[in-house]
């Protein structure tokens, strides 16, 4: 059973709990998809119908951002904890490693999934990664061919939200692919181009203070988010 949280229902899972979850997906026939919702996400789900949907429709719904614990626990339904999507990435990683599953690498710019794929393979002895593709293509359906011709089992998906999400809904069942998971600008961390936040800032779950920092220019869109726990204490009002 999810936890509703702003109309996003949340799967309450710890991290180790959800890579069993994620793993248990790739063994599992036909295909799945993971999506990573932070508060942003549930900022743009009130607006837009078909990415709310895409997010209501994924097997395994994870929350990567401390403003979706808050927003819980204002609400009376508190999640276990934070899952980063970079994190659950990295444990389905090892685990794949170690079970001889297929990886293909999808988004960034032009590059940038290769660096990331050889970074990796150093990383996981073992994994198999069997293509890459950037994101900055025009139609989806060579990508889709490429994705299917290379039998990938697992595919990060990373064209940015709500893009890489449409894109898992609408393209994922015909790539054969068992799992595919949305994961914004992670094969920028796996390449070496971003770096991660210190971990005293992941610990504290202030990674955004960290991007902020990095780049002023998403003030903007950082300024809104403080709306999702205004959202969610108006939600609790009402309820009772």
């Amino acid at each position: 059973m999810k936890i509703d949280v702003l109309g996003v229902g949340f799967n309450n899972l710890t991290l180790e709990e959800a890579v069993q979850a994620g793993a248990g997906l790739v063994e599992t026939e036909g295909f799945h998809y993971t999506v990573t919702p932070n508060p942003e996400f549930l900022l743009t789900a009130r607006k837009n119908d078909a990415f709310k949907q895409a997010l209501l429709g994924a097997d395994l719904v994870l929350p990567d951002g401390v403003g979706v614990l808050y927003s819980a626990k204002i609400l009376g339904r508190p999640l276990k904890s934070r899952v980063p999507g970079i994190e659950f990435a990295q444990g389905l990683l090892a685990w794949m490693a170690g079970h001889g599953k297929r990886l293909f690498l999808l988004g960034a710019k032009p590059g940038v999934a290769e660096l990331a794929a050889a970074n990796l393979k150093s990383t996981y002895p073992g994994l198999i990664i069997c293509g890459t593709h950037d994101g900055y293509f025009q139609e989806d359906g060579p990508v889709v061919e490429e994705i299917r011709a290379s039998a990938a089992d697992v595919v990060f998906v990373c064209l940015g939200a709500p893009k890489q999400e449409l894109w898992m809904v609408h393209n994922g069942p015909a790539t054969g692919a068992h799992l595919m998971i949305g994961l914004g600008g992670s094969l920028d961390v796996f390449a070496g181009v971003v770096e991660r936040a210190p971990k005293t800032f992941q610990k504290l779950g202030l990674e955004w203070l960290h991007r902020l920092i990095k780049e002023p220019k998403r003030f903007g869109r950082m300024a809104k988010l403080p709306l999702v726990l205004w959202y969610a204490l108006g939600a609790r009002i009402r309820r009772r």
